[in-house]
């Protein structure tokens, strides 16, 4: 996902986190702009590097750190934080990727759903891989806790930072797993 330079320009800032730098990326001089990628670390990459890979001559934020910045800061460091979709700009997420993100940012800190659960909240029974599918390219992680849906056994799917990150982050959150790695029942909304 490359973005047209030609258009448009961006700016980044880092936040260290203890599994790597995050990378949040807004577009360049909007009236309002909202954050259009979230970056997880990549062991062995730089995330400067993931960046301008996505967003050539993208820079880096001067000033100080705006207050998404700090309340995924916060977020990170354990606390109940809340986000709200209009920090997001959902303009390259269209269609049934954007209803499935906009539901899955409804899922409570503490819980979990899974796949199939969110299909069938968007009208799709039988339509887990669908999901899956859609979260695999949440531009949002994080802000969307697409960490907070699993399989239907309990078992963690998958992540885009990995297991172990979305085992971590739901840990923090509250979320407690049995002996094999599955997220307890009560956990599941």
């Amino acid at each position: 996902m490359i973005m047209d330079q030609g258009k448009c320009s961006y700016t980044y800032d880092l936040i260290p986190w203890s599994f790597g730098e995050i990378g949040l990326v807004w577009r360049a001089g909007a009236e309002r702009s909202g954050i259009c990628r979230i970056l997880l670390p990549h062991a062995g990459s730089s995330m400067t590097e993931m960046v301008r890979g996505y967003f050539p001559g993208a820079l880096l934020q001067a000033e100080k750190q705006d207050e998404i910045c700090l309340r995924i800061r916060d977020f990170l460091s354990g606390k109940a934080v809340d986000f709200t979709p209009d920090d997001l700009d959902f303009g390259i997420v269209k269609g049934f990727a954007r209803r499935v993100l906009k539901e899955g940012g409804e899922i409570p800190r503490g819980l979990v759903t899974t796949y199939g659960g969110l299909a069938a909240t968007l009208g799709l029974p039988g339509g887990a891989r669908a999901v899956g599918n859609a979260l695999a390219g949440n531009p949002f992680p994080l802000m969307i806790p697409c960490h907070r849906v699993v399989r239907s056994d309990g078992s963690l799917g998958g992540f885009g930072g990995g297991l172990s990150m979305k085992k971590a982050l739901l840990a923090m959150e509250g979320v407690r797993f049995d002996e094999t790695g599955r997220v307890f029942p009560k956990h599941i909304h």
